[in-house]
């Protein structure tokens, strides 16, 4: 009785806001506490004050396990949440099994329970990626079928996601088929963004949509080495594919895409410590931030540095020990800000995990060089291995920009 009391007078404190699909002549449209609602977010729950700054309004998890301070937190600043429930993937989980569905879809009810009342939920985010290595079965998508069904039951104020690897004809084929009962169709994608829509269609999804990943194109669809390392955009050159496929992809289908959440809202070890971050490891924001903050609505007033050509004549190539080596880049601060350049030779990350899952920031080899200019001479370290030169660019006042060239000594 005591936890009944609590969580009704929690409920008083902060009252349900509905969040609803309403359907229209002109198609679908996201609505919270009856007013439209488009999803500006990102992926990721931290610096939560510097998002709210810069125009966003909703953040998004991969898992509930720290739902209650993220809820908490993200009403604190005016922000919504899309909560993740994570679901099994196939390397440790049967669809097959019903024991395994059982216990899962207990788990989930136990979740939807506890946080159904909170004013910050928008939308149930159910599994992440879960149809990947084979996984894609009429198995799946009846167990997603039933969750999304006790979700409604439970909570008839919050939407149904359920998130994929981009999509393909037969993906769509057995959502549609096995899993009538979602809502929301969340995709992650990333080099595929800018034919989405046209693939969507294709394929004959008729339901809203979210993309609740997107931003470069990933390690595992980008150019290669002869030894297996990914090339890396620079900074600039991912600011311009989040800019191009939002514009394409998410603002441009009014009616059938509901927002999107940018990845990511911070930085991590994923094949490289920049891949994906909109922020630096030091802490400052690139220019994926400006652009967004922009497509958001908002006026940005200190804009990121911008690398606007590269020459290292070696990059993807092998060298050999203690060769004299010459990078040259183009840099300007539209702010017209003095900047500095950091060097850095680094290892190439030795194990490559799914999503960066447990992966550390490869060694530092030698010192990090500090120079004024956009040129830097170096010699190759002497040890056998594979290696990235990295450049981080400041503007000193809060943020930066990133380039890095891999390279072979044999």
């Amino acid at each position: 009785m005591l936890s009944l009391f609590i969580a009704s007078m929690i409920s008083l404190q902060n009252p349900v806001i509905p969040v609803k699909i309403n359907k229209t002549s002109e198609g679908y449209q996201l609505l919270r506490g009856g007013k439209p609602y488009q999803i500006k977010g990102v992926g990721g729950t931290g610096r939560m004050e510097d998002f709210a700054a810069a125009g966003g309004n909703s953040m998004r998890t991969w898992g509930s396990e720290n739902a209650s301070k993220e809820l908490d937190a993200c009403e604190k600043h005016g922000l919504t949440l899309m909560l993740g429930i994570w679901l099994g993937h196939k390397s440790y989980f049967d669809y097959g099994n019903p024991d395994q569905v059982k216990k899962q879809y207990e788990s989930v009810k136990a979740d939807v329970l506890k946080y159904r009342s909170h004013s910050a939920l928008l939308i149930w985010g159910l599994g992440n990626e879960m149809e990947l290595e084979g996984n894609d079965g009429p198995e799946l998508w009846k167990a997603m079928d039933d969750l999304c069904r006790m979700v409604k039951e439970l909570d008839p104020n919050h939407p149904t996601a359920a998130v994929v690897a981009d999509i393909g004809p037969e993906k769509i084929k057995n959502i549609n088929q096995y899993c009538p009962s979602l809502d929301i169709l969340g995709i992650n994608s990333y080099g595929g963004l800018s034919s989405l829509p046209e693939r969507l269609k294709q394929a004959g999804w008729t339901r809203p949509y979210i993309v609740t990943e997107f931003g470069p194109a990933g390690p595992w669809e980008s150019e290669k080495t002869a030894w297996g390392a990914a090339f890396e955009l620079s900074s600039t050159e991912k600011a311009k594919k989040y800019k191009s496929d939002y514009v394409h992809s998410i603002q441009g289908q009014k009616g059938w895409c509901l927002g999107s959440y940018a990845f990511l809202w911070g930085y991590k070890q994923e094949e490289t410590p920049t891949w994906f971050g909109m922020f630096l490891p030091s802490g400052e924001r690139t220019e994926a931030v400006d652009v967004m903050s922009e497509a958001w609505g908002k006026t940005v007033s200190n804009k990121a540095p911008q690398i606007l050509s590269s020459d290292f004549s070696r990059r993807g190539k092998t060298v050999g020990p203690g060769e004299a080596l010459e990078c040259t880049v183009n840099a300007k601060d539209p702010e017209g800000n003095a900047l500095q350049y950091d060097w850095e030779i680094r290892f190439e990350a030795s194990e490559k995990r799914y999503a960066g899952e447990g992966e550390k920031i490869p060694a530092l080899v030698g010192d990090k060089v500090t120079t004024n200019t956009g040129q830097f001479k170096f010699k190759s370290p002497t040890e056998p291995a594979a290696y990235r030169l990295y450049l981080t660019v400041h503007d000193r006042k809060g943020a930066g920009a990133s380039a890095n060239w891999p390279f072979k000594v044999e």
